[in-house]
């Protein structure tokens, strides 16, 4: 009796979100519908340019009121999925909304996100420390830390590599820098830069005081300190090794749960940044510059669908179970722009997934630096967008030799929001290139960053997967329960 009442539960829970997201669906496709009517009665057709559709014209407010009701519909079935995914969801559309009605009150509203992201990088460097250090001292032998190394560095190099030729192509084909009007003031309002040496990239690796690194967000450093601590308490007694690594899981397990109370406040920090970039770039600046951000996002997409997903069926991921273990940390960093905004919680969902701590320890973070797949596609299309739109013709060796420099210069600055374009203009000061089209990018760099960024964490995410299916260590360890508890909201 008592199994006969518990089985319509799921109905009475799944029924309510159901009906919520197709009464979104319905209000927004009759907004689309009429948005298109206005359009199209404000657009001349036919052969006489004066010629206009004479359908009635849909008021504003009207559109107004049937895109809140969707977004009231969505806020709905956010509430009643309970997932802090479909929050995060809810609150880029509401962004995006207010960005779009009240642009001048959506300027303000950056500090949403600005606060979020301070919380997140207070997190980032303890994390990354006392996890490697469980995961390398406690629990790893040497070897397979150096086994893993090498694994992920091929890994890495292999992927960045396809993701380079991939944007090469995509931007060759497109020629979306063909005609792009030159801007003779640009120089003006362009960031001073100096190109960077070989010998500045390697040094940069390497911290010279691990709290300025820490400070600085430099995540590449704060794992090379944290695997060279947890290699010498791996390597000293065990009565003086126990007691650090006591302190070490103790201290994962407390920034895993100050991840979890952060986490509260990301949809709101994602509405903020939705509203503060819709607000202050508008939809107008797209029309000019479509092309670019189209062909921009179409190679992502072709180098997921032809690069990504033949790894993971290659290494046998579950995908159904992976895209509901990634959808959050990449919604994060598509919204903000950031891939450390997204870094504690994708090591909670990976280790969710399957991945043991000190896999995700070791590979997400270094992905952070030598795997930024997305960026190094950005990279590779956006030089030689420069010189098509200072009409200067490279061949295909110039072309490689100018994307290899921009994909060694690129390491180790995934944290830091649209820090791309200053990598670019550095290139393009190395390679006597003018500076205006980075000018010209840079009218819609946010929201090509907010692609690139969710590609580099797809794309580490995966890596973590990869690497724990090569080690054969994938599903053999169970997840801490406060991981557990946080991938439950």
């Amino acid at each position: 009796m008592s199994s006969n009442e518990e089985k319509p539960s799921p109905r009475r829970r799944g029924g309510p979100d159901k009906e919520f997201l197709l009464a979104f669906l319905l209000f927004t496709g009759i907004a689309a519908v009429l948005w298109t009517i206005a359009w199209l009665n404000s657009e001349p057709v036919g052969p006489d340019s004066q010629v206009r559709l004479g359908w009635p014209h849909p008021h504003p407010v009207l559109l107004q009121a049937l895109r809140w009701a969707a977004l009231a519909c969505f806020c709905g079935y956010a509430w009643a999925r309970r997932s802090l995914t479909a929050w995060i969801f809810a609150g880029m559309l509401i962004g995006a909304e207010i960005g779009h009605d009240w642009p001048h009150a959506a300027a303000n509203l950056q500090i949403l996100s600005s606060i979020f992201l301070r919380l997140i990088r207070t997190i980032v460097a303890p994390l990354i420390f006392a996890t490697l250090v469980v995961g390398i001292a406690g629990h790893s032998s040497l070897k397979q830390v150096g086994r893993m190394g090498i694994k992920a560095l091929i890994y890495f190099e292999v992927i960045t590599t396809l993701a380079l030729f991939i944007g090469l192509a995509a931007i060759n084909i497109s020629q979306a820098g063909v005609g792009i009007p030159h801007q003779a003031n640009a120089s003006s309002a362009m960031p001073a830069t100096q190109p960077q040496k070989a010998p500045d990239i390697i040094l940069h690796i390497f911290p010279e005081n691990i709290a300025k690194s820490v400070a600085e967000g430099q995540v590449l450093q704060v794992v090379v300190f944290s695997i060279i601590f947890a290699i010498a308490l791996a390597l000293i007694s065990e009565d003086k090794r126990r007691p650090m690594l006591t302190f070490c899981e103790s201290l994962s397990e407390t920034m895993f749960k100050f991840t979890n109370l952060v986490m509260y406040f990301a949809p709101l920090a994602v509405l903020g940044a939705m509203a503060y970039t819709i607000g202050t770039m508008g939809f107008e600046v797209l029309v000019p510059l479509a092309k670019l951000l189209a062909t921009l996002y179409a190679a992502l997409l072709i180098f997921v669908l032809c690069v990504l997903l033949p790894v993971a069926l290659m290494a046998r991921l579950p995908l159904r179970r992976f895209i509901h273990a990634v959808a959050e940390p990449v919604s994060i960093a598509f919204s903000t722009a950031s891939s450390e905004a997204a870094l504690p919680r994708a090591l909670e969902s990976m280790e969710a997934f399957g991945v043991p701590r000190q896999i995700v320890a070791f590979v997400l973070p270094t992905g952070y630096s030598f795997n930024l797949d997305g960026s190094t596609l950005y990279l590779s299309l956006a030089s030689i967008f420069v010189a098509q739109a200072a009409g200067i013709h490279l061949t295909l060796a110039q072309q490689l030799v100018i994307v290899i420099t921009l994909m060694l210069t690129s390491k180790g600055i995934a944290g830091v929001p649209r820090a791309m374009i200053v990598i670019l203009m550095g290139a393009v000061a190395s390679f006597d290139l003018p500076s205006w089209p980075v000018l010209v990018i840079l009218g819609i760099d946010q929201l090509m960053d907010m692609a690139r960024t969710a590609t580099n964490v797809l794309g580490n995410c995966l890596a973590t997967a990869v690497i724990a299916r090569w080690e054969g260590e994938l599903d053999k360890e169970a997840p801490s329960a406060t991981v557990l508890d946080a991938i439950a909201r």
